[in-house]
């Protein structure tokens, strides 16, 4: 009964009808029954004290208040009219005001009858005055199912102008609750809600919706999100699952030549501890009979580039070539840089492919990747092309792979008959409660440790009247015979934000350090590729002392003698940009430094991020930060962050409790990977309703 309630139309249920259906959709995408169930309160009012009017103090405070209205009227004001109705209680009286939704209001009034009013209270010439009341018969209010603890849904403008307020939210879900008898299926195993103490879904939708105390109302929250976590995680392994299982990967067992002669001989630098855990988790994905899909984060400078290379070196030792993807052009001639000095020590051939990559050349190149003689490829998009043909591709390595879509990384499988194995890879920390819900689905590798000998980078804030000090300082690095990175936020000149931008900045730089003493590049990412290779250039060669930038530097810059990043404006950057910008240098034997260049005027928030980077070097805290003060949505972007559309849980607040979902998710799939245990059958028939992968084991070889 209450499934077939649950899946009707919203437009069914009593006190709805198509014109509130029709706002319910458009406003806050509820489409069903069951959508409203899951409308879940933002918030609660403890509603136990009612007040009397001659008993209100003049602060502003929400009070509740029960009385009868003898009179209303409506009053001209400068835009268009107000409704003012006199309420009185045996006290005394005062006044409740609509601006907006007049006729709806007079329609429903009803004269000297009881009612129960709630809001906020203004005082105004001397009287009292209750603005957008939120009312009730007192007949009503008395038969209701709700409780002392009000809960407050999330709602719009919209929906308040056209007389869906929040006691109308209530009134629905009330009704909802008295169709369906208060009975839901349960969804959990009873070794689950024993395990950790859970309330039934009867009891905790009860609870969440129209709480009895309370300790009730919060294990209604407990439950629920656990049951939230339980369910998406579940998807996440269960995805993992099928890939493993269904997309059978090549086989790799040799670790031959390549790998052994460049471990021993050419190896530039000894591999931290992790380092080499990583290269042992790659290693046992590739020799297993399952399509490798790993996620490999690092820090800025951990040494992803050289742990990327020797799993390449193991498609090789097993005759198969490898390619790696980057976002940007700048990106990619960097990794090809510095990968073909490794190449070069063991002799192997490497080549580059971008946009820029003139046709002569695309011409040599596709022959040789097609006749197996060109073994590694690194590139950009350019490689994603139909008619980049590869003899027989055994691994795709794709950098900051959050800037791929979906449909461009799968054109990649499809560059060989079975599927290459798989190795994502990103220099911007995760935090870990991000990392099990978005990529979930991944094997993750961590590089949580730099290479020895790297000094930290030391990191300051500076106000703009700190500027000539600043300067003075940049002078004693570059006698020293260092260089400077100075990045600015914008192109061109905002007329709405009152930001320095970057030409205006390149010219206020060359007065300061004029030529012929000082030589100045500048990069952006409006100029053409062989420009911003020219400009690159002469800064990597020491041609230039100060290189002027946008965040198109943010990656993909190897300059070891660069000593100072100054970052201008840096309260319009993010905590993640300014992390990766500051990794651009530090990457010598000398000390480095990051001057935060902000005006006086700062909100909260970028005081925390400017205080964050100060304290700390380690790029998972500041990714913790990150995520507490953006949100999940904006730190992973469109594309990623679908699956985080809670309903009720919240990632940064509720952490544990998803590690707790999680590790249940693991053991229940565990011990019964095709939920086929009788015990699990109410979790196999709530997954399959959620109609993720419907009949899901059927997957499941």
């Amino acid at each position: 009964m209450a499934d077939a309630v649950l899946q009707t139309p919203i437009d069914y249920l009593k006190g709805v009808g198509p014109n509130r259906a029709s706002l319910l959709r458009s406003e806050l995408g509820i489409h069903t029954c069951q959508d409203l169930l899951h409308l879940f309160p933002n918030r609660y009012i403890d509603r136990t004290q009612f007040y009397n009017i001659a008993a209100l103090e003049r602060n502003n405070s929400e009070v509740q208040i029960i009385g009868k209205i003898t009179a209303y009227k409506e009053i001209s004001q400068k835009n268009g009219k107000r409704l003012v109705a006199t309420f009185c209680d045996a006290s005394g009286q005062m006044e409740l005001v609509w601006f907006r939704g007049h006729k709806w209001i007079r329609e429903n009034l009803k004269i000297n009858t009881s009612y129960v009013i709630f809001g906020k209270v203004n005082w105004f010439n001397g009287n009292f005055s209750m603005p957008h009341p939120d009312m009730e018969l007192k007949s009503e209010f008395d038969k209701g199912l709700r409780t002392a603890i009000q809960p407050i849904y999330p709602s719009t403008e919209i929906l308040g102008n056209r007389g869906i307020s929040n006691r109308v939210l209530c009134k629905l879900i009330e009704q909802l609750f008295l169709q369906i008898d208060g009975k839901f299926k349960e969804s959990l195993s009873e070794n689950l809600l024993n395990q950790h103490q859970l309330i039934s879904k009867d009891e905790a939708l009860l609870n969440i919706h129209f709480p009895k105390n309370q300790n009730l109302l919060a294990k209604a929250q407990f439950r629920l999100k656990y049951e939230e976590f339980f369910f998406i995680q579940l998807q996440l392994i269960y995805k993992n699952l099928i890939h493993k299982s269904k997309i059978k990967g090549l086989v790799f067992e040799a670790v031959g030549a390549y790998f052994n002669d460049f471990y021993k001989n050419h190896l530039p630098f000894d591999l931290t501890a992790a380092q080499k855990r990583v290269v042992k988790e790659i290693r046992a994905d590739m020799g297993s009979n399952a399509q490798m899909n790993r996620l490999l984060q690092g820090d800025v400078g951990s040494g992803k580039t050289i742990v990327a290379f020797m799993a390449m070196l193991i498609a090789l030792d097993n005759d198969f070539q490898a390619t790696m993807v980057a976002p940007t052009e700048i990106l990619a001639i960097q990794h090809y840089t510095d990968l073909k000095i490794l190449c070069d020590a063991v002799g192997i051939q490497i080549a580059l492919l971008t946009g820029s990559t003139k046709t002569a050349d695309r011409r040599s190149l596709h022959k040789h990747l097609q006749d197996g003689q060109l073994q590694i490829l690194v590139g950009t998009h350019a490689v994603l092309e139909d008619k980049v043909q590869f003899k027989n591709l055994g691994l795709a390595i794709i950098d900051e792979q959050h800037r791929f879509g979906v449909a461009q990384r799968s054109k990649l499988w499809h560059k060989n008959t079975t599927p290459p194995h798989v190795l994502v890879m990103t220099a911007t920390p995760i935090p870990r409660t991000l990392a099990m819900s978005v990529y979930g689905d991944l094997d993750i590798s961590v590089i949580d440790e730099l290479p020895p000998g790297r000094k930290p980078i030391k990191t300051v804030h500076r106000f703009d009247s700190n500027r000539l000090k600043v300067f003075k300082f940049i002078r004693d690095e570059i006698v020293k015979g260092r260089q400077i990175y100075i990045v600015y936020p914008l192109i061109k000149e905002s007329q709405k934000l009152d930001f320095k931008d970057l030409m205006d900045g390149y010219e206020s730089i060359s007065r300061e350090f004029p030529i012929p003493e000082y030589q100045i590049s500048i990069v952006h990412g409006q100029m053409k590729a062989a420009e911003k290779d020219y400009e690159m250039q002469r800064f990597v060669k020491g041609e230039t002392q100060i290189m002027v930038a946008t965040t198109v530097i943010e990656v993909g810059v190897n300059v070891p003698n660069a000593s100072v990043m100054l970052i201008e404006s840096a309260e319009r950057f993010g905590l993640s940009q300014l992390h990766q910008l500051r990794g651009r240098v530090g990457r010598g034997a000398s000390q480095s430094y990051c001057i935060l260049m902000t005006s006086h005027k700062l909100g909260n928030d970028s005081k925390t991020r400017m205080q964050t980077m100060v304290h700390s070097n380690d790029g998972f805290e500041i990714a913790e930060v990150d995520l507490k003060l953006r949100g999940p949505g904006d730190l992973m972007g469109t594309q990623q962050s679908g699956v985080l559309k809670l309903k009720i849980a919240n990632l940064i607040q509720d952490k544990n409790l998803l590690a707790l979902a999680r590790e249940s998710a693991k053991k229940t799939l565990k011990e019964d990977p095709k939920l086929m245990l009788p015990k699990n059958a109410p979790i196999n028939t709530t997954y399959i309703a959620m109609g993720t992968y419907k009949n899901i084991w059927n997957y499941i070889s």
